[in-house]
């Protein structure tokens, strides 16, 4: 198939999303995802297969089967039949039945390819959907090639998806940041505890983008696909099945993602799980995390959480589900660093007395979509005593990047690669047995318990690192000092005449001060 000019030009996926969204109309953005990204799927399943298709065709004289189903088994691409292809599909794409054939198709689908069974979504009948604005994206989506192998060669599929689901969070804001966390944080945190081959777990895993990551680090580092074996949770069944079908259209195997409507801490699917690598973001300071009937959990070894806030339930959740060499890195509200409040200050003692606490990271604002409170990472590490690295028990790395990004857009800032392998870097280097680290003041700094403990363990990095020092430029010290004391003495001697001004004039209408 033929892929049009957009798609070779830098950021189409950008002019795609534009475009999608300009057929929107009168339908939420949380509605109106899953009818663009189904399309999305919809489009890639079938150009991998008609691909294979026109393959076994063209080898039916060796007693190829086109129709087949093991054939597109045997190598990992999904079969679809004849009513859901998309050349099918878009011959009706004007006909007011489209709606029908749609909910239709991911039906044979689903049937044909029991992987994909509950997932896919079959809303495109719905009343409130225009038909000839469901038309149009499909002649949209039609126009660019996602499935074959010169796409797949170049991601551009898994750009488009990535693309859509982050400005469909933008434009749902606080709700859509709950299936969405940003590229450059995900980023961040998979550079960090580099995850080349084990077991990765995402207790709260939103549209699976922590596991994209993962398996694009293990790849570009010369890793395989199936070094990782993925495990997850979502409560929320939307978001579980954007998950499911983000990692199939990369072939990522999602078996291991599990959905059930009382999440991670009342109903564990993943109950004896020992993960090589957590990452999570996890809604931040939840009330309502049932934890009255959680009291006497095995899982809370460092302290009972407070019902009020889930935030240490989260990280003793991970903690117990992490392996004896493993390592985790969980994004929390920086109220999670300094809470004396319920117990919480007891619990951030614990984990840092049981030496699990290798790193945190301040993070900057307006990252993330769905909130405005500051957030911080942790990095919890079974491997301190060595193993591979220095031993560094009795330390902890506090690194302040609050000023570290640029503002991608008025209203989100995010982090460059630069930004990134800085961080990283730094972390890395940190840890590593002939280390030449060096604090930097202002941005890292490496304390040792004594530190923490005079602090009262509050772990908020700018009370280890320090501040900046201000840059030299060359002006006495006495000089600055009577030129502030100058601009000072005018700018309150402009304010007494005001003073005098404002009651002049009242005293006109009869107001004494």
């Amino acid at each position: 198939m033929a892929q049009n000019t957009t798609a070779k030009t830098e950021g189409f996926e950008k002019s795609l999303f534009k475009a999608a969204d300009k057929l929107r109309k009168n339908i939420d953005a949380a509605e109106y995802k899953n009818i663009a990204l189904g399309l999305v799927f919809l489009k890639y399943i079938s150009d991998s297969f008609e691909e294979l298709h026109t393959k076994l065709l063209s080898q039916k004289a060796e007693g190829a089967d086109s129709e087949d189903i093991d054939e597109y088994r045997a190598v990992n691409v999904f079969f679809v039949p004849q009513q859901a292809r998309w050349a099918y599909l878009h011959g009706r794409a004007k006909l007011p039945s489209i709606g029908e054939d749609l909910d239709a198709a991911m039906e044979a689908i689903e049937k044909q390819n029991p992987t994909l069974k509950g997932i896919l979504p079959k809303v495109f009948a719905r009343p409130n959907l225009d038909k000839a604005s469901l038309g149009g994206l499909i002649d949209l989506i039609g126009n660019i090639a996602l499935g074959d192998e010169e796409a797949k060669s170049k991601d551009l599929l898994g750009r488009v998806y990535e693309y859509f689901l982050g400005e469909f969070a933008n434009a749902e804001g606080k709700k859509g940041g709950q299936f969405y966390t940003p590229k450059s944080i995900v980023k961040l945190m998979v550079d960090m505890i580099e995850p080349y081959k084990g077991r990765v777990y995402d207790p709260c895993c939103g549209s699976g983008g922590m596991f994209i990551m993962s398996e694009k680090f293990t790849q570009s580092h010369a890793g395989r696909i199936d070094d990782l074996a993925i495990y997850g949770q979502e409560s929320n069944q939307t978001t579980y099945r954007l998950a499911r079908m983000n990692l199939a259209i990369r072939g990522i195997d999602g078996a291991g993602i599990k959905w059930n409507t009382e999440g991670s801490f009342l109903s564990d699917m993943h109950k004896d799980l020992k993960a090589d690598y957590i990452l999570a973001n996890p809604p931040f300071n939840v009330s309502d995390w049932s934890g009255e009937l959680l009291q006497n959990d095995p899982r809370w070894q460092y302290g009972k959480p407070p019902t009020g806030n889930a935030n240490f339930a989260w990280i003793q959740h991970m903690v117990h589900h992490l392996s004896p060499h493993g390592v985790m890195a969980c994004v929390l509200a920086n109220g999670s660093l300094s809470s004396q409040s319920s117990g919480e200050g007891d619990i951030r003692k614990a984990l840092v007395d049981a030496n699990l606490v290798d790193c945190i990271v301040m993070l900057p604002k307006q990252l993330f979509y769905n909130t405005g409170i500051p957030a911080c990472i942790w990095f919890i590490s079974r491997k301190r005593i060595g193993n591979g690295d220095r031993k560094r028990t009795g330390e902890v790395l506090f690194i302040d990047a609050s000023e570290v990004g640029h503002m991608a857009d008025r209203t989100h800032r995010e982090f460059s690669n630069e930004d990134v392998a800085m961080i990283a870097g730094t972390y890395h280097e940190w840890r590593q047995k002939e280390s030449k680290y060096e604090d930097k003041k202002g941005f890292s700094k490496s304390a040792s318990i004594i530190d923490i403990q005079k602090h009262n363990y509050v772990l908020t990095p700018g009370r280890y690192v320090g501040i900046t020092d201000a840059i030299d430029d060359g002006i006495p010290f006495e000089e600055k000092m009577a030129k502030l004391t100058s601009e000072l003495a005018a700018q309150m001697e402009e304010e007494g005449r005001l003073n005098e001004e404002i009651k002049k004039q009242l005293k006109k209408v009869g107001v004494e001060l």
